[in-house]
């Protein structure tokens, strides 16, 4: 019996964070009301703060959940043995955000708020440590496949690369939202002259 009550708590825990995700992403973080979630889920208020305290905990569970798969996106991409190079790990990662039906203009607001607001510091920090530990196995497993690219060893390879990695990531993600004539395809063949392959 429990387990059936403890997937059942799951399931509808999921049922309210997908409904976050759509009402975040029609109106935004700042605009969208814990009324707003709510009323997408079709839920009682009850049902929803039985499960979420308030808006911030629930966009930071929307964001772990877009983020973290993104690792079973990368596992699944090295399951044939041949583990994808950094550049493909990184348009891995930003194909599976965008086809999430996640605005990507949310990560940006989350960014802006997080350098003001400790609270949404500490949701940013949570997601993005879910995307870190992505990125470090990804890298980790195709150094250990191609030794010759890391010669001082692979966790030093992968700690050096990392940041630059995230930046590039970032550096997308933010370029896609704020610039009309932004090119996706040219930044990530850029990536690809820039990265090790």
């Amino acid at each position: 019996m429990p387990k059936i009550s403890d997937a059942r708590r799951d399931a509808r825990r999921n049922e309210i964070v997908a409904a976050a995700q759509r009402a975040f992403t029609a109106k935004g973080y700042q605009h969208t009301s814990m009324a707003d979630v709510i009323a997408e889920a079709g839920l009682s208020t009850g049902a929803v703060y039985g499960h979420f305290e308030g808006k911030r905990e629930l966009f930071a569970a929307v964001a772990r959940y877009v983020l973290g798969r993104r690792n079973a996106d990368l596992v699944e991409a090295a399951a044939d043995g041949d583990p994808p190079a950094p550049p493909d790990v990184l348009e891995i990662v930003l194909s599976g955000v965008l086809s999430e039906d996640f605005d990507p203009r949310l990560l940006v607001q989350l960014w802006g708020e997080a350098t003001v607001d400790p609270e949404m510091r500490e949701v940013f920090n949570t997601g993005v440590g879910v995307l870190r530990a992505a990125f470090t196995a990804a890298l980790g497993r195709w150094f250990d496949a191609h030794p010759e690219h890391a010669p001082d060893g692979v966790d030093l390879a992968v700690a050096r690369l990392l940041p630059v990695l995230m930046g590039m990531g970032q550096g997308f993600i933010l370029q896609s939202v704020m610039f009309d004539e932004f090119d996706a395809q040219a930044y990530l063949d850029g990536v690809r002259r820039i990265l090790p392959h």
